[in-house]
């Protein structure tokens, strides 16, 4: 815990010796560094089988619907 204190004073000193340029240098590099871990994390987040397959829903209509409940198609079915 101690460490983690020194840092902080330690960059609170140094953020103050810069010019006024340079510490909104600093404060949007740190703002690039939390954007960028919220981009990651999203990333990284599992999703789910629907999701993933969901840009593919549909793309293999073929017209001849639920087969299961389609008599004509299935009384051919077997039959050699």
């Amino acid at each position: 815990m101690t460490q983690a204190i020194n840092n902080e004073q330690l960059m609170i000193d140094e953020f103050k010796k810069l010019s006024t340029n340079q510490q909104q240098e600093v404060i949007d590099f740190i703002q690039f560094l939390q954007y960028k871990s919220q981009k990651d994390a999203k990333e990284t987040q599992p999703i789910s089988a629907y999701e993933a397959a969901q840009q593919w829903a549909g793309c293999v209509d073929s017209g001849l619907g639920d087969l299961s409940t389609n008599n004509a198609y299935l009384e051919g079915f077997g039959k050699e």
